[in-house]
């Protein structure tokens, strides 16, 4: 490709006629605007939005344990010691830092997604580091939260490595608009971050099916580890999964908001975690831009309930979905959307 065709593709004209939304757009149109600053503990704080969940009777992943203080850690042993699988995560952390994850044990050390092992030491050394606000926003005294290990469904087994999957949902005035799975893999170290190496795949909000997919904003059209075929990807009890989101809104209040659910072997969709600023790059990973998606909304009836937001929504993107032949009503492909 030439100079001058990535200069145009790049373009702020080009950008703007496919409807990208840059940082500038999102701090002060949609998070200045619609989240209050107020509100911002209640989703900053992952043990708030734990129990503001439980309080709207919304399926979250079950804490086992709230680490507050340094004289806590001497705890540990003696309360992990019949648990074979956790999680443990800062309350006030963000992008995926600071999170460890158990899946077994060896003797009396601990077992990573990666087979290696760390010791009841390194253990606390990391809880204490937590809090003391090593991974915290801002650097603040922060808690360590300890909760069930997430068992994904065998859907997405071919999909993502030695991690949990997770699906982001960008839910604007309680519609849900723009949605991508993140697939941890090696070079993420297990965790469902793009910023440290996980796929990000655009999902068509009508059905739940991948629409393309990336990995550090390039295009990918395999799993780099497990080779799997990303464009077979299709996300299960999608309705379900987006009345998730939708609630999400009642949960925070906040006009734009990210929320990012798990899907459970057992227990089926779950929230994970509410973001008040969530990022852009779910664009990416779509092909698409946010902006027609934010002036549907602008434009939908207010005061509906979550089920009927969600209904409004997908009304809108079966017309535009590419997995959806309108004038026959079939979810068959009219095109092919390749990855």
């Amino acid at each position: 490709m030439s100079w001058f065709k990535r200069f145009r593709l790049a373009s702020p004209y080009w950008l703007a006629q496919k409807g990208i939304i840059g940082m500038n757009h999102r701090n002060v149109q949609l998070i200045a605007r619609h989240n209050p600053r107020f509100l911002f503990p209640n989703v900053d704080n992952k043990y708030f939005s734990k129990r503001l969940c439980t309080e709207h009777g919304i399926a979250v992943p079950k804490l086992l344990a709230v680490c507050r203080l340094q004289g806590h850690i001497a705890e540990l042993k003696e309360f992990l010691a019949d648990k074979e699988q956790f999680v443990i995560k800062p309350a006030q952390g963000s992008g995926g830092k600071g999170i460890l994850v158990i899946v077994g044990r060896r003797g009396e050390d601990y077992v990573k997604p990666n087979g290696k092992a760390i010791t009841h030491e390194e253990l606390c050394r990391h809880v204490s580091n937590t809090l003391s606000g090593l991974h915290s926003l801002g650097g603040k005294p922060d808690a360590a939260l300890i909760e069930d290990l997430i068992h994904f469904t065998d859907e997405f087994k071919q999909f993502t490595f030695e991690g949990v999957p997770d699906i982001r949902v960008i839910v604007y005035k309680g519609y849900p608009v723009m949605a991508m799975t993140r697939l941890s893999t090696s070079s993420s170290d297990g965790k469902a971050n793009l910023h440290q190496g996980a796929v990000g795949v655009g999902i068509d909000m009508a059905t739940g099916r991948a629409l393309r997919a990336v990995q550090k904003g390039r295009p990918v059209t395999h799993h780099p580890d497990t080779k799997a075929d990303l464009s077979q990807l299709n996300v299960p009890h999608w309705e379900e999964l987006l009345l998730l989101a939708a609630q999400g809104y009642e949960v925070s209040k906040l006009g734009y908001l990210g929320v990012d659910i798990v899907l459970d072997r057992h227990r089926g969709p779950m929230l994970l975690e509410l973001n008040a600023r969530p990022g852009l790059a779910i664009q990416v990973a779509n092909g698409q831009g946010l902006l027609p998606r934010l002036k549907f909304v602008d434009g939908a009836p207010k005061n509906l309930t979550p089920e009927q937001r969600v209904t409004k929504s997908l009304e809108y993107f079966r017309q535009v979905s590419p997995f959806v032949d309108v004038a026959n009503n079939t979810n068959e492909p009219v095109q092919t959307a390749a990855l």
